[in-house]
């Protein structure tokens, strides 16, 4: 799995999918992500420009002026090679086992796989379900190994278990859908 130095879930890597399209403006970026990712995620429009001066930071995205009769220069901005391989990582990086980060990026990852590599599609879902089952094993192992006294964790583990088997069923629905779409 991919480490960029981010710890939590960020729709950063929305951005750097919209921007690995075309260059753009942040404003425009920030109104595509209300737009197109409004179930998704939620993000001011400050917090969608910390993101972008992050990203420029850090030599993923770069910025070219662009003057504007009687307003301020506009910030076009651009994805550099290093922001392409990140994306296309990202991409290629199946999430994590869990209900909030299939909900939020892989959901989100699909619809970029779907935009630039549709003959991935298939795959990538084959990837999550792998990935959902082997989660789905070691919390059953867990569970098999709790001690009986442990109620509370066990509850926790018997939720954890039933969302993940959801998961896999809506995976594999998601799977037959782009089969017969």
């Amino acid at each position: 799995m991919i480490n960029h130095g981010t710890s939590r879930l960020s729709p950063e890597y929305v951005l750097l999918g919209f921007v690995y399209q075309n260059p753009n403006y942040g404003y425009v970026l920030h109104k595509r992500m209300e737009t197109e990712f409004e179930n998704i995620w939620h993000a001011s429009q400050s917090q969608t420009y910390n993101i972008l001066n992050r990203l420029e930071a850090q030599g993923y995205i770069f910025a070219t002026q662009v003057k504007q009769d009687k307003l301020p220069p506009r910030n076009l901005l651009h994805i550099t090679g290093a922001g392409k391989e990140r994306f296309e990582d990202w991409l290629d990086t199946p999430t994590k086992p869990s209900v909030h980060a299939i909900r939020v990026e892989f959901i989100s990852r699909l619809y970029f796989m779907q935009i630039y590599y549709p003959q991935k599609v298939l795959k990538m879902i084959n990837s999550q379900v792998d990935v959902v089952a082997e989660g789905l094993s070691q919390q059953e192992e867990n569970l098999r190994n709790l001690p009986d006294n442990q109620r509370f964790n066990r509850l926790a583990l018997e939720l954890r278990i039933k969302l993940l088997r959801s998961l896999i069923s809506w995976l594999k629905e998601s799977y037959e859908a782009f089969i017969t779409k």
